[in-house]
């Protein structure tokens, strides 16, 4: 199942991907599921993020590895997480970052993500869930790289 929301933000891609730190990272998460971060390395390639999700005997762990990270010829940035060991019911996750540059200034930061269950009823079934979680981060997004003057 696939899933794809953009942002539009005033600051340019290179100050945006310096921003994508552990502190957005905390900052982004959504009320629900709780989660601990166990380990943030940031965003390049060879980098892991690990994860506890849930609270006491339904905790979960999602380990997500930096595949990929770096500038295409256009002045976009980009970097790919993937999971290694993630929570029930998935059993595929990818999740591709791109800072474009917006025309007329700032950013387009683009959430392009796949993912897969052992069910395609359930990927249908938990994309509500997903579009959710992803959408919350828009207007954080827009107040840590502020919101562009033509909006």
């Amino acid at each position: 199942m696939n899933l794809y929301l953009r942002t539009h933000v005033a600051a340019a891609p290179a100050e945006v991907w310096e921003g994508f730190t552990r502190e957005l990272f905390l900052a982004l998460a959504p009320p629900f599921p709780p989660f601990k971060l166990l380990r943030f390395d940031g965003c390049r390639r060879g980098d892991e993020v690990h994860l506890e999700l849930g609270a006491g005997p339904l905790r979960q762990r999602w380990t997500s590895l930096i595949t990929d990270h770096g500038i295409t010829a256009n002045g976009a940035y980009y970097f790919v997480d993937e999971g290694d060991k993630l929570p029930a019911p998935l059993r595929y996750w990818q999740h591709r970052h791109l800072l474009q540059p917006a025309p007329g200034g700032g950013t387009y930061i683009v959430e392009d993500l796949e993912y897969r269950t052992a069910s395609p009823l359930l990927d249908r079934l938990l994309w509500p869930a997903v579009w959710a979680q992803f959408a919350w981060r828009q207007p954080i997004y827009r107040r840590w790289f502020g919101r562009p003057a033509a909006e």
